[in-house]
């Protein structure tokens, strides 16, 4: 990994939104990933408490520039969630004028969760690069928990957001997920990574907030079904 990789994963009701409780029940993982040299970066998924993600950026000397937004779920970027509203991409838009990035497939989702216009997001494929400075991070399509799931890969580590979690994956049976992608994404995007890549979720649902790829194919759940039937009997399908 360069010397120039910002990088940092923070935790909602620990590490911002200390006064939230929802927040720190739900226990969501927002990241900041940027060029330690132009001093730039995006923050992935902010929702709870979006000042205080600004806040953690320029204590560390770093400006927000974009938004990398994994999946329209309202605890990952803002909107009702069950009666409470959750600040999301759209704070981060009236704080600063950044583009959000976001799935071609999750553009409908994202706008309506959040309330954007059209012409807030910018629209991805799977493969696509988004450069901060220096520092690229590739694009991954990876449906299943929603039609336009996303995770990020940047110099061997995997941001996942609700694709993948420490021993499990995101649920495929609310609207939008999908039981037979989500074994394609687990079984055949997924396992395509080198072992050494460092999985970080985007919650906080075990004992430690990353492991090693290598490691979930070995004890994560969801990699033993060998085929798509044994993988619709664990889903219950």
């Amino acid at each position: 990994m360069s010397d120039r990789l910002y990088f940092r994963q923070l935790l909602a009701g620990r590490d911002f939104a200390r006064s939230n409780p929802v927040a720190a029940q739900m226990v969501n993982f927002c990241y900041l990933i940027g060029d330690r040299e132009t001093r730039d970066c995006v923050v992935v998924d902010p929702a709870w408490d979006v000042a205080d993600l600004v806040s953690v950026a320029q204590q560390d000397d770093m400006k927000i520039v974009g938004a990398l937004v994994t999946h329209y779920h309202p605890d990952h970027i803002g909107g009702d969630l069950f009666g409470h509203q959750i600040e999301g991409v759209a704070s981060l838009k009236e704080i600063a004028d950044v583009p959000i990035h976001c799935h071609r497939a999750e553009s409908r989702g994202v706008k309506v969760v959040s309330g954007l216009e059209p012409g807030d997001l910018t629209q991805h494929d799977g493969g696509d690069v988004v450069r901060v400075g220096e520092v690229a991070i590739e694009l991954l399509h990876t449906p299943g928990h929603t039609p336009g799931s996303q995770c990020f890969l940047v110099e061997g580590r995997l941001v996942s957001g609700d694709t993948l979690f420490v021993q499990g994956c995101g649920r495929v049976d609310l609207p939008g997920g999908d039981a037979e992608e989500m074994y394609r994404t687990i079984a055949q995007r997924l396992t395509k990574l080198p072992e050494s890549t460092v999985l970080y979720p985007g919650h906080h649902y075990a004992d430690v907030p990353s492991t090693t790829m290598g490691e979930q194919f070995a004890t994560n759940y969801v990699f033993r079904p060998k085929s798509l039937d044994d993988w619709m009997s664990l889903m219950g399908r």
